[in-house]
């Protein structure tokens, strides 16, 4: 059986890791292990906080819509109940984007949620 040398693919291996890592500070960016370690642990929370995000934003949205609609007289569940009776579908991205940036028609839309 002929010999097989791994020499480019190793190299090829360390070189992606440490690409990664760098920037990190101290050996984390410089030696294999530690930085394989590294990278492995910001690529898990990458991917957990990718998810996280839009969690978060939903809370986000979901505040400004409550804090818009109470100036108003209306807390957030019944002014979502009123809006889904009304047969209004818009998402709450571009409620609390309405919330924060045109008061005028997110009034229109509470009225319309108080006539329901």
């Amino acid at each position: 059986m002929p010999r097989v040398k791994t020499n480019v693919a190793s190299h090829r291996r360390r070189k992606k890791i440490l690409k990664r890592a760098s920037g990190y500070r101290g050996g984390r960016s410089k030696l294999l292990s530690s930085a394989r370690e590294t990278v492995d642990r910001a690529l898990r929370y990458s991917y957990i906080h990718r998810k996280q995000k839009k969690r978060d934003f939903r809370g986000l949205w979901i505040l400004r819509i409550n804090a818009a609609a109470r100036q108003f007289g209306l807390s957030y569940s019944r002014f979502m109940d009123g809006l889904k009776k009304a047969g209004v579908e818009v998402n709450r991205k571009v409620l609390a984007e309405l919330a924060v940036h045109d008061l005028q028609a997110f009034e229109k839309l509470v009225n319309t949620a108080k006539g329901n």
